[in-house]
Order: C-alpha cells, then sequence, then structure tokens
C-alpha cells in the first residue's frame, strides 16, 4: 500500500523516534509498504517519520546508484546507532521527499559504522562510505527530527525559506501522495 509522504512542517518529522520492539505490529507489512512508497515516490531512502511515524526505522535502496557496489545497496535499519562517523567530509546535493523541489549543497563525512536490526530482527554491525554512508546518514537525521536542511548554511536556508513555506501549506506539485500540516 502506498502511504503519503508527511511534508514539511508537519510536527512528526522534528521529533526525536522512539525504539520498538519485535512485537511491533504489522512490522513487515509496514516495511513492504514503506518500499512501495518509496519505490512510487522515486525515492532512495524513507524514514518512518516521513510517513508519519515516530519509531527508529528506515530503509534505503541505493542499487541504481553507480557509485554504490554493484551488489545493490537495500537495506533495513531498525532502531540504529551510528556508532562513529569519519573520513573526509564532503559536499554534495541532496534533496528530500519531506521537501520536494527543494535541494542544497551538505557536507557529511565519506564513512560510518552502524549498528542496526534487519527486518529479520538480526543485529547488524556494519561500515559503510560513499554514497551509501550519505544515504544511511540523511535517512538517520529524520529519524532524530533533523533535516537536510537543518545542515546548510543560514543564508542558504533563509533563501530558500519562501519555497519551505509554500510547501508546508500545500504549494507544491508533486507526482506522489503528500500530507500537508494543518492550518
Amino acid at each position: 500500500m502506498i502511504l503519503p509522504i508527511y511534508a514539511y512542517g508537519q510536527p512528526v518529522l522534528r521529533k526525536k523516534a522512539e525504539d520498538i520492539d519485535a512485537q511491533y505490529p504489522e512490522l513487515n507489512n509496514l516495511i513492504d509498504n514503506m518500499f512501495e512508497t518509496m519505490y512510487d515516490s522515486n525515492g532512495i531512502g524513507l524514514a518512518a517519520p516521513q510517513i508519519g511515524l515516530s519509531i527508529r526505522l528506515f530503509i534505503v535502496d541505493g542499487s541504481e546508484i553507480e557509485d554504490i557496489n554493484p551488489q545493490g545497496f537495500k537495506e533495513v535499519f531498525i532502531n540504529p546507532v551510528i556508532e562513529e562517523e569519519f573520513g573526509k567530509e564532503w559536499d554534495f546535493e541532496e534533496g528530500c521527499l519531506s521537501i520536494p523541489d527543494v535541494r542544497a549543497h551538505v557536507k557529511r563525512k565519506g564513512e560510518l559504522r552502524i549498528r542496526y536490526f534487519d527486518r529479520n530482527w538480526n543485529e547488524n554491525v556494519k561500515t559503510f562510505d560513499g554514497m551509501a554512508a550519505r544515504i544511511i546518514q540523511h535517512e538517520y537525521d529524520h529519524i532524530d527530527g533533523i533535516l537536510f536542511t537543518d545542515r546548510i548554511s543560514p543564508l542558504k536556508r533563509n533563501m530558500l525559506k519562501r519555497r519551505m513555506e509554500g510547501i508546508s501549506q500545500g504549494r507544491v506539485n508533486v507526482e506522489y501522495k503528500m500530507k500537508f500540516p494543518k492550518r
């Protein structure tokens, strides 16, 4: 089932999400719906707060990105904890399904080590680099209530302010379902 993406301005996008346990209701169904929603909106990552759930869960699929290993990169991250971010910081243009039509350069560390549970509740500790690390960092920010626009310069954020206010008021044209804040 395709779910609506919560737009910039929705309070859930600013909350620090809560851990879940293996008894979380319909978790596998939720994960499947998140993948379907992400694919429908042409995304490469989706965090639970972006569909209105303040839980520590996100999914990624960077299989189509050339910079990521040839075997593909599709993962489910439950209750993740970034243990370390390291390597050279690099700048890259990011966007977000919750903030459509807004893109900005964000600096992030090039590598990270993360501890998480997969969809089968197996604990993993893995190191990722390059685009895979960036996608994970972006989605991880969502479960901490941080948006990529929080990581840009105040000047650039101010330049985008009117466009972002328009998004929160539903003045945006997208090809996927969105849920806007009530005014």
